[in-house]
């Protein structure tokens, strides 16, 4: 299969595949969001980190060893899948001994139980990282998809019926926890690559030593994006925590979904480009396209927060609005970084993949540090400043690789954010009008999102017409 052809077809799947699954959980959350209270959110969020860095150490970056290897064999997967379980393992334990002083860290007793229990999904996850990892090697996101959605469904149904029978936070962990272990399951059941027996030392060395330092800086990136969450969580409430926590959620929910289907289909897809001037023009091609989606989308958010909160959570959930508007124009260019960092692990930089968290990361501790005496408003801002600068650091040192300058990809894209922004000052005038003539809150945003998109394809039609071609040529029209 053609390389083109097989990038098209994965981005096909992986998009069916993340629209699926995302939106089941996005109506999921709309249903638990109404039926408990922010503070539950904000218990799950206070655990997030510890989840999160037990499955990074758990893979230690060594799936992505794979993924980049040219021809890995049964070998490799085989030392990897049982490296993974073993360093899992050790990590749960870890967790589940240091689970009372998470509780006392905090001042909330229930978190020691929830930990216990919910930090179980990573040691589950280990037992089918390195199928996933197979299947995204060989692109084969179709079979991801159908093994993903029944997962999501079961445990969707698990997480709503608990809490309709008022069992409150802990509908949460079992949700989690039902789609892991189903998730699991049926990929033993249907995907037909299993372990052997094996293990080769020279070979782990090798997938570790390229791992070690994308674990490493998932790690700073993991406590830098929790950051946030333990010093709302210690230093306010639990609320508080909820609150930005769905604000956080709701801003990544549209953007994640492309970010993520992008960034499964391009790390594989340029692995397997030679020359940089062709990776060049593939990685501007794909960021150009995604940002003409990314903007309208984020944009047209933030004009039409206010109603879109009490459309999906109730009026409940109002406080977190403020936080979601500002957060929104993070997310538009969340996919840069995405995509740049990709760049970073096709060159096997994973050196300097390391040296620029860890600068970006620095940075970023220092502001939440200075910004938590300020309250809540300063945490989100000093949040915003950093993560644009963060994303400038990325266009850096990863267009040096492929000689594709800051001043170059800023051209390729500011236009469109400029159009973006215009096209957002006249609908937040056109809404401002609107709330006078129209009370239905759904009505409003439906009216707010038809014309911030029919708007925004007329500014792109008189003033960026490239992007229209270059959408008709990837289309193949």
């Amino acid at each position: 299969m053609a390389l083109r052809e097989a990038a098209v077809k994965g981005v096909t799947w992986t998009f069916a595949q993340q629209f699926s699954v995302q939106i089941i959980n996005f109506v999921v959350q709309i249903i638990l969001a109404r039926l408990l209270l922010p503070e539950m959110f904000g218990l799950i969020a206070m655990l997030a980190i510890f989840i999160s860095i037990g499955q990074m150490l758990m893979d230690s970056g060594m799936t992505s060893s794979l993924i980049r290897t040219k021809n890995p064999d049964h070998l490799d997967y085989s030392t990897v899948f049982f490296t993974n379980i073993f360093i899992s393992i050790v990590i749960y334990i870890v967790i589940f001994i240091g689970a009372p002083f998470i509780a006392v860290f905090y001042e909330q007793d229930i978190l020691s139980a929830l930990v216990k229990v919910y930090a179980l999904t990573f040691v589950i996850r280990s037992f089918v990282a390195v199928h996933v990892a197979k299947l995204t090697k060989e692109m084969d996101f179709k079979t991801q998809m159908k093994l993903q959605v029944p997962s999501t469904i079961v445990g969707a149904i698990v997480g709503v019926s608990m809490a309709y029978l008022n069992y409150g936070v802990w509908s949460l962990v079992w949700l989690n926890l039902v789609q892991t272990i189903m998730f699991t399951l049926q990929t033993w059941l249907f995907v037909k690559w299993k372990p052997s027996f094996v293990f080769n030392k020279r070979r782990l060395k090798y997938h570790f030593n390229f791992g070690y330092k994308l674990t490493l800086s998932g790690l700073l990136d993991t406590i830098y994006q929790n950051i946030y969450i333990i010093v709302i969580g210690k230093a306010f409430n639990p609320v508080l925590v909820g609150y930005f926590n769905q604000a956080e959620t709701m801003r990544k929910f549209p953007v994640a979904q492309i970010s993520s289907v992008m960034g499964k289909v391009t790390y594989p897809l340029f692995s397997n480009i030679n020359g940089d001037e062709s990776l060049k023009k593939a990685y501007k091609a794909t960021m150009r396209l995604v940002f003409f989606a990314v903007v309208p989308l984020m944009m047209a958010l933030i004009v039409g927060g206010k109603e879109l909160f009490i459309v999906l959570f109730g009026e409940k959930w109002l406080p977190a609005v403020p936080y979601f508007q500002v957060l929104a124009i993070i997310s538009i260019t969340t996919p840069l970084s995405t995509y740049n960092l990709n760049i970073l692990k096709v060159k096997g930089r994973s050196d300097l993949f390391l040296k620029l968290e860890v600068v970006k990361k620095g940075i970023g501790l220092l502001a939440v540090f200075i910004a938590v005496n300020m309250g809540m408003k300063a945490l989100i801002i000093a949040y915003l400043i950093v993560s644009h600068l963060s994303v400038l650091i990325n266009m850096v040192f990863s267009g040096r690789l492929i000689n594709y300058s800051l001043w170059e990809q800023i051209k390729d894209i500011g236009r469109i954010y400029i159009i973006g922004a215009v096209v957002m000052l006249l609908t937040y005038v056109l809404r401002r009008y609107l709330m006078t003539l129209i009370e239905s809150e759904l009505l409003l945003l439906v009216i707010i999102g038809f014309s911030f998109v029919l708007l925004y394809l007329l500014f792109i039609f008189i003033f960026e017409k490239r992007i229209i071609v270059l959408l008709k040529k990837v289309l193949g029209k």
